[in-house]
Formats: structure tokens, C-alpha cells, sequence
């Protein structure tokens, strides 16, 4: 049993079969790994016939169906987690910043990390009430307000032709069965995150057992160094706590937007006397405190630190029974009689019978919900502001925060000018009006993204080529806003698609009897722009392609070589993967911030444009006007369609071995975060498979020399995104175990993505925490593994040793074969010669004997 040692491996974001993983033929009848510790979804696994004399071992560790994984019973649950994807790019905007301190408890709300990380969780808010206040228009709106009769109701699944006649059809009743709707999302949103509570309760276990007493390594633990890594706090992949106190406060916010929007349309129309007022008042002070206190408990201590007691505690408490008030005062004020003060609501809502005969007086009208429009078209603006907000802070820090703040404030005040609030000031010129103020706006908060960047206080040289950080410090905007964009074109499309049906197939933007909200029309116009600009941007990563591989191929086969044609036919396939890699790792991320640019241009004409309340083109539009209105439709029609497409692409992802590879590289650097920001994402597998790995490590380093199953050292090999997971457990460890542990790394994102996009933990002066935590008197425990055809594994500039892998071996075939040595690319790394000699050397350094032992760490 003397000198074993047990390479670990984890796979990448492919969901490597184990028996893959450990390098067996995937023959029908050959013998099938076994598995050694874990359970079905998450297990250890080793070849059969490994005996405890061999003296290295290969285990496999299968996270894969956490996340993509194979066909199981939950593939359902987890194709709809895909239209969650908005709420997991916000969650990872929080992760982005620049400049988190090493120790998470340092982090002061004032500073700079501190004021980016409440901006960014009042956006994740933000991103609740769009999806509930869209929601909120399907029930209360669409179908509350404007589908008044029974042939319309009828076109609904369910028993809902009741709301057409009678009681229910008189007043505002019919909005009270709407907000249904709303309630009935945010209870499934509460149910999905309870269930999901499983992989933030995940603890590590055993990594506190002492040291062997007879290993030859032992010395005492020294104390902790004060950390030098956000990675390296022990409570990092421990969030139930801060993930029920957050989801509280979202779902709770949801409910009280939910309520205000009829209440507030109710009180508008109709404002309250009476009884009415006694049951208005309480309602509506309940819904601003929800939003009030939300807003507050974002940026205090007991919501985002992730350690402490797991109770939701008196705040959420509090906002719990306001949101109680809230809801109940508004279906009391729904189901109340007209008051006298206002016009009758009958008035105001569509006439009876306009789905049988839509030429009936009034029918073709926009009799949609007053005030509805105005609510889409505020809360995107303030969206965008947010996030001008957030990317202006993360760059600049704080005194960037004045542009956007005047901006905000400029804006209010030119709204109140035009309403004549502003009574010592003049009128406001007659043909100004809100939406011209819109972009100008935009471009005054746009000023805090240009100022200088605020860079480290130890940053003394500038980063190695293609390791400065990605899109000059404003990473969590632009990924913020990637969610943002893919939220609105969701809501937008269920919003028109809705329409669509209850209109029995009629286009929405011409005469329709039932009218989505006017932004509706201008996200269809601005999603066909926004595929034009993405496909130009395709198009010059295309000719970026062509040119790379161009120059590869001349390096490959420079003028006056002997190649064959068959060599040279390989030359080309080789020359296409070294331009795939360099397009990847040198050009994606500013090809990625260039169309961020034109999408914030867009995004901020559309805003002014659904300000301004009028369609993109008339109802019945001719000449130019009908091509914008073909445009128009055309793009409203693909949004219908976009959360069923995303679905179905969720669904491919657990059954397509393509598109797992392609969409779940997005998918599963998504979900490696812990849900800090967002509480109704979907959940991080990383909370479950760190610690894990965890307990599994220290559980084998810590058994006694006479038992079977004892490793003396163990070399953890991480692929792909595997590598990502093994380095946060490196950095979670104590170390008396990692003096005992070697890190591969191999086809590893961690310089190029990982340390570009999130600094605080992977960027140039955070990473060499990971080579000191395995840096011992024999230098440093970190070898990576790279290949110039791999789109997706670069070197890993930390002091490490790094290893460049040929590939292919040869350009013809040789040894007797007659097939071409293959063209590995992103896999088969433990198959190259490279990584066998290298991992040959290590395992004689991990043995016991070694003259200069590893120590320290």
C-alpha cells in the first residue's frame, strides 16, 4: 500500500460519461465502472479490477447531471430552469465585479464593490417585478380588462366564462380573478427555489479531522493567514440562509407589484371615497413599504453575508405582513361597487360582443388597461439607468455614480416641467414632450462609462496580453444587461403571443379588439434591428476567422515546404482549429463588447420610442409605414416564439451531446455561482459538488496507514470547467491536505474567461493565491495543460508550469495505422503522451521517500 497515489478527475461541461473519464472502451459487454462513494446524480467512480496494491489509481467524479446531465425524471424541471437563464445572468453580474475584497467581510456597503453589489441586487429585483408585472398584464389587462365576453374568455383553457357576465363582469371584479395569474408564478418561483434549497445545504464533511498521526508529513496547523481570495471563504458555497431571507423579500416584492398594478389603475380611474378609502389607503402605504424595505435590506449585512443563522428574521417578518396588507386591501378594493367620484369603469373598458363583431362602436379602440403602458415603459427606463449604474461604479467607483444619479434626477425634473409642476419655472415649450427627454438622459448617465478606470491599489504593471479585465472593468452591466435584453424579449413576446390567441389569430398591431401594451409593438421593431446588428457582428467575426486561419496555414506550411496534398489537406483542418482558438481567447470578448454598444444605442431609442405612446406604425399602415409594420410583426411574432424555443433548447441540452457542449458551456458558467444576487435562479451546482470534493479529499488523505483504502497523495485533474470546480476546492482546503495534492488543469478557461470576466477571483493578482496554496518547498503543485487547437484551453499565466500539447501527433498516419491521428481539440488530454509523462513525474514526487518532501502551503 506504500506510496499509492489516486488521480481524481473531473470533467468539463460535457457530462463525460465515468467510464469515458477513466479511459475505458465503451463497449456494450465490457465491465462498467464502479461506483465508490456518492450516490446515482453525483458519484466517485474507478475502473473494475483496481486492487489497493496498483500504485496509482484513476477515480471519476460525475457532477454532469446537476446541471446537463443525461436523461433522468427531472429534465422536465430543468428545460423550464432555462427560461430562468435573465435571473442567472444577473446573479452572475454580481460575481463580475472588480474589486471585491479578499475577505468577503471587509466589504463595506459605501465602497466600491459594496455600492456595485446593491445596485445589482436592486436590478435582480427589478428583473422579478418585470416578469410579474408582465404576467400581471396577461391576467389583469389582457384578460381581466379587455376580453370581456364569453367568445373571448372562451379562448382560454379553463372555466373562465363567468368573468363575462354578471357579478363577476361589473366594476373591476374581473381584475381581482386576474391577479391569479401573477400569484399563481410566484407561488411555482417559491416552490422551485424551496426544492432547490438542497444544494446551498450542502456541507463538507470531514475536512476538519486531524492529520494523520503516522503520516511522515505531519506538522501542526498553522494559523490561517489572513485570505487573499474571495474563493477562500468558508462560507462561500453555504448560502440557505441568505437565499430564503432573499427570496422573501423577491417573491414578497413580486406579490406587492403584482397588487399595485390594478390598485393603481382602480384608484386613477375612480378615486376612492368612503369605504373605499379606508380600504385604499392602508393598501397602498402596505405596497410602498414592501418596496421601501426591499430596497433598504438589499444592502444591509444580514442579506448578503452568507454566514449566520438561516431563521428569515424579523425584516423579512415585517415585509411578509406588509405584503399580506397589500394583497387583501387590493381584492377588497377590486370587488367593491364603482365609487361616485370617477368615470364608471364600464365606460372605459371594450363594449360587450366586439369579439363576434369587431365593427361594433368602440371595439377597435385601444381600451387597454390606463396606466399599464406607463408602467412597461417606466420600469424599462429605469432598467436601463440601473444598469448605466452599475457598469459606470464597477469602472470608476462611486464618483461615477454622479452621472447617472443626474441624469435620473434631470430627468424627473424635466417630467415635472412638462406636467407644470415645476410652477416659478415657465411652461415647458409645446412640442417637448417625455420621450424626447429619454435619450438625452441616457447619454448623460452614458458619461460615468467613459471615465477613467479605477484600477487595483498593487496593480504596478499592466496585464499579460489578453488577461486585462473584460470590457474595461464594466463586465457586470454587460452581463446584467445580457439578462436584461433576454427578459424583456421574453415578456414581450409571451405578452404579444397572448394577444395573438385571445385575438383568434388577428395581427395585434393592426385593428385588433384585444391590444397588447404599446412597448410590446416596439420590441418587435427593436428585436428585428437587434438581429441585424448580431448578425453583422457574426459576419466580422466570420471574416476575423478567415483571416486568422489564413495566417495559420501560411505558419503551418510556410513557402518552399515538401508537404503532400495530404499533408496539406490537414494542414488546413489543423489551421482552422488554431484560428478558432485565437478567435476565442484573443477576439470574443471585445467582439462580445462591441455589440453590447450598439444594444445599448438601440435599447436606448426604443426606450424614448415606447415613451413617447405611440405605435411604431399606424393600424393600417401603407407604403413605408407597412414595410416598418411587416418588420414589426415579423419580430413580435419570434418573440412569441423565443421562451418555447429556449425551452425546447433547455430539453436538447440533457439529450444532444452537440448542443450540451455548445449551450451548456453558457449554461454551466452560469450556474457555478452561488445564488448571491438573484434568489430565483436556478441553483449553483457548484454548492454541492465543492464541498463534495471536499469530503472526498480530506476523507482519503485522512485515513490511517494500515487501511486499504489510504492514498498518500492525490492529483487533482480538472477539464474544462472541471478545472474551475477543482481550483475553488484547492482554495477551500486546509493545508495539511493541500501539502499532499498536485492540481492538472487542462483545457482550462481560468486566464482567458474566467479571470478576464470575474478579476476579484481569477484575474492576475487573484490567481497566485491558487499556485501559493499549492506552493511548497518543491515548488509549485500546479501543472496546466494547453493545446493552440483547443477554442477553449489556454495557458494559465500564475507561475505554474505549463505544458503545450501537440496536436495532432502527426499529419499522416504512422505505426502501422491508416487512419489520421485525430484532431482532439478541446478532449482527450489524459490520452496524450505529455500527460502521462507528466503525470508519471508527479506521482513520484507525491510518493513518501521523495527527498525533498512538500511541505507548507
Amino acid at each position: 500500500m506504500s506510496g499509492r497515489v489516486l488521480e481524481l478527475r473531473v470533467h468539463g461541461v460535457s457530462n463525460t460519461p465515468p467510464a469515458q473519464i477513466l479511459g475505458m472502451r465503451p463497449d456494450g459487454d465490457a465491465p462498467q465502472p464502479r461506483r465508490v462513494a456518492g450516490g446515482p446524480v453525483t458519484g466517485f467512480y474507478r475502473a473494475p479490477g483496481v486492487g489497493p496494491d496498483d500504485p496509482l489509481v484513476v477515480e471519476a467524479y460525475s457532477w454532469g447531471q446537476l446541471t446537463s446531465g443525461g436523461r433522468t425524471a427531472r429534465d422536465v424541471e430543468r428545460a423550464l430552469w432555462t427560461l430562468l437563464l435573465p435571473f442567472t445572468l444577473a446573479n452572475v453580474a454580481l460575481h463580475a465585479r472588480p474589486g471585491i475584497p479578499a475577505d468577503p467581510a471587509q466589504e463595506r456597503p459605501t465602497s466600491r464593490s459594496g455600492v456595485t453589489a446593491w445596485l445589482i441586487r436592486l436590478f435582480c429585483l427589478s428583473l422579478t417585478c418585470s416578469v410579474v408585472v408582465t404576467v400581471t398584464g396577461i391576467g389583469v389587462d389582457l384578460v381581466g380588462w379587455q376580453c370581456v365576453d364569453e367568445a373571448c374568455l372562451g379562448r382560454i383553457p379553463g372555466p373562465w366564462k363567468f368573468l363575462g357576465h354578471g357579478w363577476w363582469s361589473e366594476g373591476a371584479r374581473a381584475l381581482a380573478v386576474g391577479l391569479l395569474a401573477p400569484l399563481a408564478l410566484l407561488a411555482l418561483l417559491g416552490v422551485v427555489t424551496w426544492r432547490t434549497y438542497q444544494y446551498e445545504a450542502e456541507l463538507p464533511a470531514g475536512t476538519d479531522l486531524p492529520g494523520p498521526a503516522a503520516a511522515p508529513d505531519h506538522q501542526p496547523e498553522p494559523a490561517a493567514p489572513p485570505p487573499t481570495n474571495p474563493l477562500q471563504d468558508p462560507t462561500f458555497w453555504y448560502g440557505e440562509g441568505q437565499v430564503r431571507r432573499a427570496a422573501v423579500l423577491h417573491l414578497c416584492t413580486g406579490v406587492a407589484v403584482a397588487a399595485a398594478v390594478p390598485l393603481g389603475a382602480v384608484l386613477a380611474m375612480d378615486p376612492p371615497r368612503g369605504v373605499r378609502t379606508v380600504v385604499a389607503v392602508p393598501a397602498v402605504l402596505s405596497c410602498g413599504a414592501v418596496l421601501l424595505i426591499a430596497a433598504v435590506a438589499l444592502s444591509r449585512p444580514y442579506l448578503t453575508r452568507r454566514s449566520g443563522p438561516a431563521p428569515l428574521g424579523r425584516w423579512s417578518v415585517t415585509v411578509a405582513a406588509f405584503t399580506a396588507v397589500a394583497l387583501a386591501g387590493t381584492v377588497v378594493l377590486l370587488l367593491l361597487p364603482d365609487g361616485p367620484a370617477g368615470t364608471p369603469l364600464a365606460d372605459l373598458r371594450p363594449p360587450p360582443g366586439c369579439t363576434r363583431d369587431p365593427a361594433l362602436p368602440g371595439c377597435l379602440a385601444d381600451r387597454s388597461l390606463p396606466g399599464y403602458d406607463w408602467i412597461v415603459s417606466w420600469l424599462g427606463l429605469g432598467q436601463l439607468l440601473l444598469l448605466i449604474a452599475i457598469g459606470a461604479v464597477a469602472r470608476s467607483g462611486r464618483r461615477a455614480l454622479a452621472a447617472p444619479a443626474s441624469a435620473a434626477v434631470l430627468f424627473a425634473l424635466g417630467v415635472a416641467w412638462l406636467g407644470g409642476s415645476l410652477r416659478p419655472l415657465p411652461d415647458a415649450p409645446e412640442p417637448l414632450a417625455v420621450w424626447m427627454l429619454a435619450v438625452p438622459a441616457v447619454a448623460v448617465a452614458a458619461v460615468g462609462l467613459v471615465l477613467p478606470r479605477a484600477r487595483p491599489a498593487g496593480e504596478a504593471q499592466p496585464p499579460p496580453p489578453h488577461s486585462a479585465v473584460a470590457w474595461g472593468g464594466r463586465g457586470p452591466a454587460v452581463i446584467a444587461g445580457s439578462g436584461w435584453v433576454l427578459c424583456v424579449a421574453n415578456c414581450a413576446g409571451l405578452l404579444y403571443w397572448v394577444a395573438d390567441r385571445l385575438n383568434n389569430g388577428a395581427t395585434p398591431s393592426g385593428r385588433s379588439t384585444v391590444v397588447p401594451p404599446i412597448p410590446v409593438l416596439w420590441g418587435g421593431l427593436a428585436f428585428a434591428v437587434a438581429l441585424v446588428a448580431l448578425a453583422v457582428t457574426l459576419a466580422r467575426a466570420g471574416l476575423l476567422f478567415h483571416r486568422l486561419r489564413r495566417r495559420a496555414y501560411a505558419e503551418l506550411a510556410p513557402p518552399g515546404h515538401d508537404l503532400s496534398p495530404h499533408d496539406l489537406r490537414r494542414v488546413r483542418d489543423v489551421a482552422a482549429f488554431h484560428a478558432l482558438h485565437r478567435l476565442v481567447g484573443e477576439h470574443a470578448v471585445r467582439l462580445v463588447g462591441r455589440y453590447a454598444v450598439a444594444a445599448t444605442v438601440l435599447v436606448a431609442v426604443c426606450c424614448a420610442a415606447v415613451l413617447s405612446h405611440t405605435r411604431p406604425h399606424p393600424a393600417e399602415a401603407t407604403d413605408g409605414a407597412a414595410v416598418v409594420k411587416v418588420v414589426a410583426d415579423v419580430g413580435d411574432s419570434m418573440l412569441g416564439w423565443l421562451p418555447v424555443l429556449l425551452a425546447g433548447i433547455g430539453a436538447l441540452v440533457y439529450r444532444n451531446d452537440t448542443v450540451r457542449r455548445t449551450v451548456g458551456v453558457i449554461w454551466d458558467v452560469g450556474t457555478f455561482w452561488p445564488r448571491a444576487a438573484h434568489p430565483l435562479a436556478p441553483p449553483s451546482y457548484a454548492e454541492r459538488a465543492v464541498p463534495e470534493l471536499q469530503t472526498r479529499i480530506a476523507g482519503l488523505l485522512a485515513l490511517t496507514a494500515h487501511d486499504p483504502r489510504r492514498v498518500d497523495g492525490i492529483i487533482l485533474s480538472g477539464h474544462s470547467q472541471g478545472s474551475v470546480l477543482c481550483a475553488a476546492v484547492v482554495l477551500q482546503l486546509a493545508a495539511r491536505w493541500r501539502r499532499r495534492i498536485w492540481l492538472f488543469s487542462y483545457g482550462s478557461q481560468l486566464t482567458r474567461l474566467y479571470g478576464r470576466v470575474f478579476p476579484a477571483y481569477f484575474g492576475p493578482d487573484r490567481l497566485p493565491t491558487l499556485a501559493g496554496a499549492l506552493t511548497g518547498p518543491a515548488g509549485t503543485g500546479w501543472t496546466n495543460f494547453w493545446r493552440d487547437t483547443d477554442p477553449l484551453g489556454w495557458p494559465v499565466d500564475a507561475g505554474e508550469r505549463n505544458l503545450a500539447v501537440h496536436d495532432p501527433e502527426a499529419l499522416h498516419p504512422r505505426g502501422g495505422e491508416v487512419a489520421d491521428p485525430p484532431i482532439r481539440n478541446h478532449s482527450g488530454y489524459p490520452d496524450a503522451p505529455e500527460f502521462r509523462q507528466e503525470r508519471a513525474r508527479v506521482a513520484r514526487l507525491l510518493r513518501p521517500g521523495v527527498p525533498v518532501p512538500r511541505r507548507g502551503g
